[in-house]
């Protein structure tokens, strides 16, 4: 069975598949600073739950955007379930060429979900994913990477607003009855999401436009349908991509070999 983990900056998430489906998916808010083994003692008690057994776990595949989160995941891989993870990086085998000015430094979840998106949907396409930051990133036909678009996520600015404006409360995200608020949290409410709203569709007109041709549009993350209610701009919700797309990257590169230091110490 595979192991995923895909550590975002706001969450990490844990998920075992068994070569057919998804056996379970857990998360657990990012801290760079837990141990393997606090991860080990939280994650093993999940998957007994569920029914499954470290043994069972024959390979590990990591992509993250939290660089200092990565030597405690790896550790994780080694130290429990005895296997080198595969990194999610730009010098993998995607099957895709990636055309952007640096492609080391585009995150992992922006080309796990470009990957997922064209074996799934096919191209050409603009994935939408609404995490920490709202990216936008864009796929030809071909399956190609070009890059895209970073936003400031819906959570940071509803947090920004509150911070910076001494009278402004901190509200929660929800569509609004109407654009007019007739109070101030009504008001903010309407800003965030009817803001969100025109960004989204915005966004997306001139990507096609550059593009110049129909683009398939799909969302994803813990928003994506709270937004898609509002717009037919999102045409598709997913919200495994960014599994999916390490699963497919492990499929497509070989099984890195464990440190003979962690062979040793698992003996």
């Amino acid at each position: 069975m595979l192991l995923a983990i895909d550590a975002g900056n706001t969450n990490v998430v844990f998920a075992v598949h068994d070569g057919s489906r998804w056996r379970g998916r857990w998360r657990i808010a990012t801290q760079a600073e837990r141990t393997s083994d606090e991860y080990a003692v939280w994650l093993l008690q999940l998957m007994q739950m569920a029914g499954l057994r470290p043994v069972q776990i024959t390979r590990c595949v990591i992509g993250t955007v939290v660089p200092a989160a990565l030597y405690n995941l790896r550790r994780l891989c080694r130290d429990w379930f005895g296997a080198e993870p595969l990194v999610a990086r730009a010098t993998l085998d995607w099957g895709f060429a990636i055309r952007v000015d640096s492609p080391q430094d585009v995150g992992a979840d922006r080309l796990l979900n470009a990957l997922a998106a064209h074996t799934l949907y096919g191209g050409p396409l603009v994935v939408i994913d609404f995490g920490t930051a709202t990216t936008f990133d864009v796929v030809d036909g071909a399956g190609d990477y070009h890059g895209g678009v970073i936003a400031p996520g819906i959570n940071l600015s509803i947090e920004a607003l509150h911070r910076a404006a001494a009278r402004l409360p901190r509200i929660g995200i929800g569509r609004p009855q109407a654009a007019i608020g007739r109070n101030t949290v009504a008001a903010m409410q309407s800003g965030i999401y009817w803001g969100y709203v025109g960004l989204i569709e915005g966004i997306v007109a001139r990507i096609r436009a550059e593009v110049g041709e129909p683009l398939k549009v799909i969302g994803t993350g813990g928003l994506a349908p709270l937004f898609a209610e509002a717009t037919a701009v999102i045409e598709r919700i997913d919200q495994d991509i960014t599994l999916e797309g390490l699963r497919l990257l492990a499929g497509r590169n070989p099984a890195p070999q464990l440190p003979s230091r962690s062979r040793a110490e698992l003996d």
